[in-house]
């Protein structure tokens, strides 16, 4: 059985810590050399098999015109805020020159030519779309071969140019495009810092021992270096996108230092029962080993359902989360007990600091209380546990009400990508963006390519450019480009509304359901829409189409998980429609601060934005799991309560409770890490940030400690009925428990130590 394996793994870790501590320190150093010989650079390609722009970037590819790759473009206008390049010769001269430099760039395959159409008359540049109308912006526009071609080394080397060209050049130079986006260093480092000292001092106040406060950071970061090694590992072998290692440091953090901490909290009761520490070490793992078994299995099994939405990116990225997760779960089992081990009796104490903390706690009280089972908070939880006992239909629908009211701007849910116009003022692609969008309009930051095969059709190009010309979305149409070995015509189109705007959403729509359709008639001509702002729409599209299949499914694996853990029907149904809301409330917040602007100024957020196309699928995911991790945890203990006592009150009262201090602790520390991320300067992580601090949040609080208790409480002895019949089919049997299947007895109550 599971709780026996795991109780001869942690016992063995604790009698043999340093063995235990070396193979990590191995196996993190072999992985760190891995990924520095095989590793590769985070990389971005939002498209997916079957997309109508898919399609488009597979006829410019049959065409090769170099439009299928990666762009850039470097926006600049005259230091002299006077001064146009159709009358500044020094300006002009400096334009020159910074397009001959960026051509001599590896892989470079061409530039635009906005000096040389200066030259040939002011006119042509502006018709270009070169020089803007007032002759102080111009834009230099620049052709990369396919993403597969490419890497961080190209984008180092046109950044490199712009910092040195900015010293010797009368110029202001910005720089943006798509090659920023597939290649820039995703956030962290700092945010990581941060979490990791919020979590530390969250950890110190929990258990009042520096020592006990340092083994959770500790394993934190060993898994962390382990699971973002074997990422980048495997970053070297297929594309693994940018949002991963932020994804997965986010992630991984919390997970690892909230297993650390359920592993802890029971180690440190079965020393205050008089166990020696490898003993306690066993149990813990055996007890509190198992739920995260479990959880972190949950995790996994739900991140990589994201592979039924059929979209690569989302899928490679699943997998290296669950990368890092899995790693956080096999070092709560072997490498925590193994420092628990190291650390021997004096985790059964506070330290001199923690000690005083809690005797001005206990003295409040009148009496001492023993502070390693937390006595004293666990009386005042059961006070207010037996408080919503007597009160359960009030405040099992209030707390429903607050949360169905909290979900509700999911509604007016709006998915798409958030273009350089939502980055802070300091990024370089922000002022590139407002620079463009101020010299040519808004739409010229997120281009449309419409590629056609005539298929022997003449005059089907002429009716393409005069329809899409004369459509309202459009600008301007860029002269066309006709391969002549293949046929196949691009035309490069500007819509009026910015990238992320819902109106080029809809423009891209219209384009492909009624104005294209109308100009190729029933020929045989095929035409697509592509380019970046067209994919990630599709993508988005795919997403939402693919996500109630996706949550199905996830639902489906958690009730037969808990019921197969907790031989229940009711309490796995509770959990998952529980779960639901606060994921759901998690939606609605993240609806009203990043689309209606509440409270963005907050964390840093400079104008609303759409949720990002793939974030909904990947947070239900995330924290679909990760809300199981507190609920097997809760469970596991009101279970062991209720198979001791054959009471269903008492066991709600004293597993809750039990479990209170440390959930509300380990609730704290993801809130603060999730936090940490929903400052960083990509959107992205924002959204990833506040949308799991939030669900982390309300699922400890509202759902746990008020919803759980009344819900439990009105069900009574039916929480744990099951069949005879589903009870014999199910693996394992009822016998198999923390308490039975580990030898342990049982414990005592809280009032009685």
């Amino acid at each position: 059985m599971l709780s026996k394996a795991l109780l001869r793994l942690g016992a063995s870790a604790a009698r043999h810590p340093w063995r235990v501590i070396a193979a990590w320190l191995i196996a993190a150093t072999l992985a760190v050399l891995a990924a520095i010989a095989l590793g590769g650079r985070t990389a971005d390609s939002m498209t997916a098999p079957g997309l109508d722009s898919r399609r488009a970037a597979e006829l410019i590819e049959r065409a090769g015109t170099g439009q299928e790759g990666m762009t850039a473009q470097v926006v600049v206008t005259p230091l002299d805020g006077g001064a146009t390049f159709f009358d500044d010769d020094g300006a002009r001269t400096a334009l020159t020159r910074l397009q001959t430099e960026v051509k001599r760039l590896p892989h470079v395959l061409g530039t635009s030519d906005p000096a040389g159409a200066l030259d040939a008359g002011g006119d042509t540049a502006v018709r270009g779309g070169l020089v803007s109308a007032d002759g102080r912006i111009a834009v230099v526009r620049v052709q990369y071969p396919d993403q597969s071609r490419l890497s961080a080394a190209d984008l180092d080397a046109l950044v490199g140019l712009g910092d040195r060209l900015r010293a010797e050049l009368p110029l202001r130079i910005e720089m943006g495009g798509n090659l920023f986006y597939a290649f820039s260093d995703p956030d962290g480092g700092v945010s990581e810092l941060i979490g990791l000292l919020a979590a530390a001092a969250i950890l110190f106040l929990a258990f009042g021992s520096l020592v006990a406060a340092a083994l959770p950071i500790g394993m934190a970061v060993f898994g962390l270096t382990v699971g973002v090694a074997t990422m980048t590992v495997l970053a070297g072998v297929t594309e693994v996108p940018t949002f991963a290692p932020v994804l997965g440091s986010m992630v991984g953090l919390g997970v690892g230092i909230d297993y650390a901490l359920f592993v802890l909290a029971r180690h440190r009761e079965y020393l205050a029962c008089g166990l020696d520490p490898q003993a306690a070490a066993g149990r813990a793992v055996a007890t509190a080993g198992r739920p995260v078994v479990f959880a972190g299995g949950t995790v996994v099994v739900s991140i990589l359902g994201l592979a039924v939405a059929n979209v690569p990116f989302m899928t490679v990225g699943g997998v290296a989360v669950s990368i890092v997760v899995l790693t956080m779960v096999l070092a709560s089992v072997t490498l925590l007990p193994a420092f628990l081990g190291a650390a021997g009796p004096r985790l059964a104490r506070a330290g001199r600091i923690g000690r005083a903390l809690r005797a001005g706690r206990s003295g409040r009280l009148g009496r001492r209380r023993d502070t390693a089972a937390g006595a004293a908070p666990a009386l005042g939880w059961r006070r207010w546990l037996g408080h919503v006992g007597r009160h359960p239909v009030p405040y099992a629908v209030g707390a429903a009400a607050l949360l169905l009211t909290s979900t509700l701007p999911v509604l007016g849910l709006r998915v798409g990508l958030p273009d350089d116009g939502s980055l802070p003022h300091s990024r370089t692609e922000r002022r590139a963006y407002d620079l463009v969008a101020e010299g040519f309009g808004p739409g010229t930051n997120g281009p449309l390519v419409i590629a056609a095969d005539p298929a022997g059709d003449p005059g089907v190009l002429d009716r393409l450019v005069g329809a899409v010309t004369a459509d309202p979305g459009i600008a301007s149409v860029a002269p066309a480009h006709i391969d002549r070995a293949t046929g196949i015509a691009t035309l490069v189109v500007f819509p009026t509304t910015s990238p992320q705007d819902k109106a080029t959403t809809d423009t891209i729509a219209r384009l492909r359901t009624d104005v294209l359709p109308t100009a190729i008639g029933h020929g045989p001509a095929r035409v697509h829409v592509g380019g970046a702002a067209a994919s990630l729409s599709d993508v988005g599209r795919r997403t939402s189409q693919r996500l109630p299949a996706f949550v199905a499914a996830v639902l489906a694996m958690s009730f037969l998980l808990l019921m197969l853990v907790f031989r229940s029907i009711l309490v796995p149904l509770k959990a998952v429609l529980l779960n639901l809301l606060s994921i759901g409330a998690a939606y609605g917040i993240m609806v009203a601060v990043f689309q209606w602007g509440w409270g963005g100024a907050l964390i840093g957020l400079e104008a609303t934005v759409p949720i990002v196309s793939f974030i909904p699928m990947f947070l239900f995911a995330i924290l679909f799991g990760l809300s199981m991790d507190y609920e097997v945890f809760l469970l596991s203990r009101v279970r062991e309560e209720y198979l001791r006592t054959g009471d269903n009150g008492t066991a709600i009262v004293e597993g809750v409770s039990g479990t209170a201090r440390i959930i509300t602790s380990a609730a704290l520390i993801m809130v603060a890490v999730f936090l940490s991320f929903a400052v960083a300067d990509d959107p992205s992580a924002k959204m990833f940030g506040l949308g799991l601090a939030t669900a982390i949040f309300v699922d400890a609080t509202v759902v746990r400690m008020v919803l759980v208790p009344a819900t439990m409480t009105l069900l009574g002895r039916a929480n744990w009925w099951l069949p005879k019949w589903l009870d014999r089919m199910l693996p394992g049997g009822p016998a198999d428990t923390d308490a039975e299947s580990t030898g342990e007895a049982p414990r005592p109550r809280l009032a009685d130590r």
